[in-house]
């Protein structure tokens, strides 16, 4: 049973479904489940979510909320983003108790990846 009032699930858009759901298995090694062609679902990724057939995208400049990722090889991370397809938009910089980068998916969708 899910916890009372805690983030439960979260959803994104995607124009472009298969390249999103390829980038996110070969970067983060996530499984997708098809629930139709115009959505895949994720889950075991600390909080489950899905993708959405739309041409929207979330992006902070937007004001979208932006979902940030754990990275035990902060670098390693930013390489397999780029091999993959996606493309780094803030450089790796630190904050005050770790670093981290932005990165876009093929999608467009902005996330960041930060490590201690």
């Amino acid at each position: 049973m899910p916890d009372h009032h805690k983030i439960n699930y979260i959803e994104f858009p995607a124009c472009n479904l298969g390249a999103t759901k390829d980038f996110f298995k070969k970067v983060f090694d996530w499984d997708f489940q098809d629930f139709g062609p115009e959505y895949a679902a994720f889950t075991g990724q600390g909080t489950d979510g899905g993708f959405y057939q739309s041409d929207l995208k979330s992006s902070c400049s937007q004001g979208a909320g932006l979902v940030v990722l754990y990275s035990e090889n902060l670098e390693q991370t930013e390489a397999m983003v780029k091999k993959a397809g996606g493309k780094v938009i803030v450089d790796i910089f630190d904050f005050p108790g770790g670093r981290r980068f932005h990165f876009t998916e093929p999608s467009g969708n902005e996330f960041a990846v930060w490590s201690v």
